[in-house]
């Protein structure tokens, strides 16, 4: 057997199970595309599945990585929405084409690429057409990389879900890969966007469109957003941090405010003083990423906009490990596997 491509795989659970393997190039089936792909924008999710399954049903050998930028190659027997020679990124949830979230009460729904459906660590991926969509022509591959993760998620917290208008005060907690588009897109819709992070990501912070930055270690931050919003508070906040620290989102949530519940560095058990909430009639909505008509309307945003992803580094796809190792150094943007 010939064997044409590269990709990454697991035979089981652990950083000592993954392995660059050479494999046959694989062939669209009817209603799908062949994309050669250009560039894997990680995310911290990869690295867990990775390490630990995060309970998963992973079907071995598994192919981890989510978002893609490539450019389609071969279409199968049926495939319409695409063309030979179109550049496309990839969608992180590919079931949610729109409305609402499918799953049950009992069985949500997290049927995603890299964590249920084979990811897109590889040379070439074929997957059925309706799992990607175009891409924004103004982007370079690594760039357009991150939007299907990181700019959709906090694009769904603050447009789609969100409504954030002109004028309306935008929280961004830290500045992740989530954290640095919020800023971004909140500073496009005219939002004051604060951004509360380590003292040395705060100038870079400004730089992308944040019109204040607190520093998050000093013991007082919360008492700074509070006095530069003239006690008002903030009408969007995006909750990354997890854990006990719901509570502080909804301290400096105005009233009729919403916060958007989006990581867990601190625990995945959240916890807030219920009195404020009530009285001040704020909204906590979960956030995990969005669908596919939402990642279409970010991707015309960003063509129209001008919006520019940031990238802290890339790294070729047999130095997967290092980077990897990289997303735990609190790099200032995203980490990109270049093709």
């Amino acid at each position: 057997m010939k064997y044409a491509m590269q990709r990454w795989e697991m035979d089981g659970i652990g950083r000592e199970r993954l392995e660059l393997k050479d494999v046959p190039t694989p062939e669209p089936r009817p209603g799908e595309v062949l994309v050669e792909v250009a560039a894997v924008s990680l995310n911290h999710r990869d690295k867990m599945v990775v390490e630990t399954g995060r309970g998963l049903p992973l079907e071995f050998p598994f192919t981890p990585g989510s978002d893609l930028s490539g450019t389609v190659v071969a279409v199968g027997e049926d495939a319409t929405r695409f063309a030979v020679g179109d550049r496309v990124i990839s969608t992180f949830t590919p079931d949610w084409v729109d409305g609402r979230r499918p799953g049950t009460a009992r069985t949500p729904a997290y049927r995603t690429l890299g964590g249920f459906y084979p990811g897109v660590l590889a040379e070439y991926v074929a997957f059925p057409e309706g799992w990607f969509v175009a891409a924004p022509d103004s982007l370079k591959h690594a760039e357009a990389a991150t939007l299907p993760c990181a700019g959709l998620t906090a694009w769904f917290a603050l447009v789609e879900r969100g409504g954030v208008q002109a004028g309306q005060t935008v929280l961004v907690e830290g500045t992740g890969g989530v954290a640095l588009f919020g800023i971004q897109i909140g500073a496009m819709h005219g939002a004051e966007v604060i951004v509360s992070a380590s003292a040395d990501k705060l100038e870079p912070a400004a730089a992308l469109g944040a019109t204040h930055t607190v520093d998050r270690r000093q013991e007082d931050w919360p008492e700074t957003v509070l006095r530069i919003t003239g006690d008002r508070g903030a009408d969007h906040v995006l909750e990354i941090v997890g854990g006990p620290h719901l509570g502080t989102a909804v301290q400096l949530a105005a009233v009729g405010g919403r916060v958007s519940q989006i990581g867990a560095l601190e625990g995945f058990e959240i916890s807030t003083r219920v009195m404020p909430l009530m009285l001040k009639d704020v909204t906590i909505q979960g956030i995990a990423t969005g669908h596919r008509r939402a990642l279409e309307d970010l991707v015309r945003a960003v063509g129209r906009s001008g919006l520019q992803p940031v990238v802290d580094s890339s790294y070729g796809l047999a130095d997967l490990p290092a980077a990897l190792d990289r997303l735990d150094d609190g790099p200032f943007g995203k980490i990109v596997i270049e093709l």
